[in-house]
Formats: C-alpha cells, sequence, structure tokens
C-alpha cells in the first residue's frame, strides 16, 4: 500500500508519505488538519495545541492493510480504532483535533472505539491516581496487551483493594509496585513487588529477595496488602 502517493512522494518507505495521503484526502473532503509536526518518519501526529488532543496514525504493518488511529488527550490515550478507509482516518482526526466529543467523533467516523471509562472521565476527569489505574487495566482490550491476560488479572486483583486503589501503580516487565507519589514514582516505592511467573505462580519479592510465591493474584496482593505501613496513601 503506498497510501495513495502522487507523483515525487514515493511510497511506504518515504518520508511524509502517509502525511501527504491524508492531507489530500482532507482537501478532497473540505476538512481541515492541524499542522504534523513530521518527527515521525513514517507516522503522522497531529497535535491541537490548545486543548492538548492529540491524534496519532500509524501505517498498516506488513501484510496488512488497516490504519491504527490512536486519539489522545493531554497524553492519555482515550479511544483507537483500525480502519482501511483513508477518509474515515480523515474524520476522526478533524472531529476529535477539532473539539468534538468522544460519541460525536464516533457518529462521524464509526471505526473509532472506546471503553465506558473513557467517556465517564470526559464528563468528568479523574484525578491523575485513579486515571492511571484505568489506563493501565484497559490495556487488556488493546493488542499488543491483550496477549497478557496475566499481568492484567494482577492489576485487577490490586485495583479491587481500597489501600492500593490510593496509590500509584508502576509496571516494569509486567512486575508491579506501588508508589506515594505521582512524580517520582521509581524513588517513592512502598511495600512488595509482585511478579506473574511464566510458570503460573505469582511472586512477591522485596529487594530482589523472594518473600513467597502463590498461586494466585488475590493471594499475591494480599501478602502485599499485609505488609503495607498503616494509614499509607493516596498518592501525591
Amino acid at each position: 500500500m503506498d497510501f495513495g502517493a502522487g507523483p515525487g512522494e514515493g511510497g511506504r518507505g518515504d518520508d511524509g508519505a502517509l502525511r501527504a495521503a491524508l492531507g489530500r484526502t482532507a482537501e478532497r473532503l473540505g476538512l481541515v488538519l492541524p499542522e504534523s509536526d513530521g518527527k515521525w518518519r513514517r507516522l503522522a501526529e497531529y497535535v491541537d495545541a490548545r486543548s492538548g488532543r492529540r491524534v496519532l496514525v500509524c501505517p498498516p504493518g506488513e501484510g496488512q492493510r488497516a490504519f491504527q488511529v490512536i486519539l489522545q488527550d493531554n497524553g492519555t490515550r482515550l479511544a483507537c480504532g483500525w480502519t482501511a478507509d483513508l477518509a474515515e482516518v480523515v474524520r476522526a482526526t478533524a472531529a476529535w483535533t477539532g473539539g468534538a466529543g468522544l460519541e460525536e467523533t464516533r457518529a462521524r467516523a464509526p471505526f473509532v472505539q472506546f471503553r465506558p471509562w473513557a467517556l465517564v472521565h470526559e464528563r468528568e476527569p479523574f484525578g491523575v491516581v485513579e486515571l492511571t489505574w484505568r489506563v493501565k487495566l484497559d490495556r487488556v482490550h488493546m493488542p499488543p496487551y491483550d496477549r497478557h491476560p496475566r499481568p492484567h488479572a494482577l492489576l485487577a486483583a490490586a485495583y479491587a483493594q481500597p489501600v492500593l486503589r490510593r496509590l500509584m501503580p508502576v509496571n516494569s516487565h509486567f512486575n508491579l509496585w506501588f508508589s506515594t507519589s505521582v512524580e517520582e514514582r521509581g524513588r517513592t516505592r512502598v511495600g512488595y513487588v509482585v511478579c506473574p511467573y511464566d510458570d503460573g505462580l505469582y511472586g512477591v519479592r522485596n529487594d530482589g529477595g523472594l518473600i513467597t510465591r502463590t498461586e494466585t493474584p488475590e493471594e499475591a496482593v494480599a501478602v502485599v496488602v499485609a505488609a503495607l505501613p498503616e494509614g499509607i496513601g493516596p498518592a501525591t
């Protein structure tokens, strides 16, 4: 797929081919897109600086025809979708960067998908801790994270604990721990680290040493909760 590149614009491997194709499509539809910063080689990114809204358009992978479109609001992905129709990509981009809500954007470009929490957040924004939890929990519905149900089960078990829900969840290589700071998360870890092992067990660790292994994420989370200092949180 060459994105319908015109003379001299090249094909899939050339810088700007996707942006050029989207620009021509927008002109044909009579729609206006924000200026793309062009910092990505093969991606197209459109930002409305006033609202902090951003649309990232990814070209199809090898052997595929669908473009991935990601809708962000101030750095948080609220919606995404896949379509082979450049006109739909342009409609979604113009709507979102132009100030349309999630439901209105989907009405103009039906391929756009979002989870119920995103609609709630749009109407009454979550605090940074709750929003972080929601985004992490939502990843199980999006590739490639949908191939990893055990880390998601661990997140869900932790979120079910009110004391942990007040802390910032932090992940690295699917391991999970918690922070009392929304900014300096690496320096403010509190409690143990839980590791979803490939052998089907969940390891609870502290400073690299193994505390215990459990069969379920709920059991591992219970060990973490029991070891927390009293009165911990909320993260600030």
